[in-house]
């Protein structure tokens, strides 16, 4: 796992988004009809979240946090016992973590655990396939904004259990030029110009590159980073000949598992990108296979 606990990763504004999720999640489920119904209000249970299948588990802290916030709609005493390390990678039927307390609270929470922890440890578990991948090329697997609305913290959070690294958590955080700002401005030029007349001192500036040609006029304009967007192993290779060493690089568009090694590669004598960003690691990581099982 990467050396930021969970703790220090939510403090502050992360903390208070992934609270914001937790609570609409919450909302989202109502109230529990059928468990109210079936269930008094001094019936108590003990359930343990179980594995089904090998998995990296990402965002065991969550579950204190929902059982906190689901004592609004069913309150009573409950307790918490984690079995496995955060970050750990466990084998099926092995038991993450068990929970006591009234049933109409644990039956409230339970869908919301599952669904919070599944997602969270599939994104660490596609990550860790990325950075394998990637192993001995020297490139650093980076995220990106393609994150679901509300879920951004708590996606880029388990990026990191997985052994990646985070990009941009907001528009504030670097500016990046794109297409659409190049354009509108007339050239990279003239968009690296306005944002450094916008803005002293001047956050790091990244510039999005479709073909060695913007490239070279990005290295001129002085930027510090550049990204090579949609090119193929070829461009990549002639782009990263004229970037100099001072200038980071970082490949993005249509990365998979079957293509990163090749677009990452280093050709003889030549460096190899600083990072390969992969959108699919937060829009389309399959969720690992939990479940909750009542003990008693």
């Amino acid at each position: 796992m990467h050396c930021l606990s969970f703790d220090e990763f939510f403090q502050g504004q992360p903390g208070d988004f992934l609270l914001k999720a937790i609570r609409a999640a919450l909302e989202e489920d109502g109230t529990d009809l059928t468990s109210n119904a079936v269930f008094n209000r001094e019936h108590q249970s003990q359930v343990a979240l179980v594995a089904k299948e090998d998995s990296l588990v990402a965002g065991l802290p969550v579950i204190p946090l929902i059982m906190a916030e689901a004592e609004k709609y069913a309150s009573g005493a409950w307790s918490y016992a984690a079995k496995v390390q955060e970050g750990s990678f466990v084998s099926a039927g092995t038991v993450l973590a068990v929970i006591f307390g009234p049933s109409r609270l644990l039956l409230k929470a339970e869908r919301i655990i599952i669904n919070f922890i599944s997602h969270m440890s599939g994104v660490a578990n596609l990550t860790a396939r990325y950075v394998k991948a990637l192993q001995g090329t020297g490139t650093r697997l980076l995220d990106t904004r393609k994150t679901l609305p509300g879920m951004r913290h708590a996606q880029k959070y388990a990026v990191l259990v997985g052994g990646g690294h985070n990009h941009r958590f907001s528009l504030e955080d670097m500016l990046m030029l794109k297409d659409n700002h190049i354009d509108a401005a007339g050239s990279i030029s003239e968009a690296v110009k306005l944002l450094r007349q916008a803005y002293n001192p001047c956050p790091p500036i990244e510039v999005e590159c479709r073909n060695e040609a913007e490239a070279a006029e990005a290295v001129r304009a002085g930027v510090d980073r550049i990204m090579l967007d949609n090119m193929d192993a070829a461009g990549i290779t002639g782009a990263l000949a004229i970037i100099p060493e001072h200038i980071e690089t970082e490949v993005s568009g249509g990365v998979n598992l079957e293509n990163i090694a090749l677009l990452v590669k280093p050709s003889a004598g030549s460096r190899g990108p600083d990072f390969v960003s992969v959108g699919r690691l937060t829009h389309s990581a399959p969720t690992a296979d939990f479940s909750m099982r009542f003990l008693s």
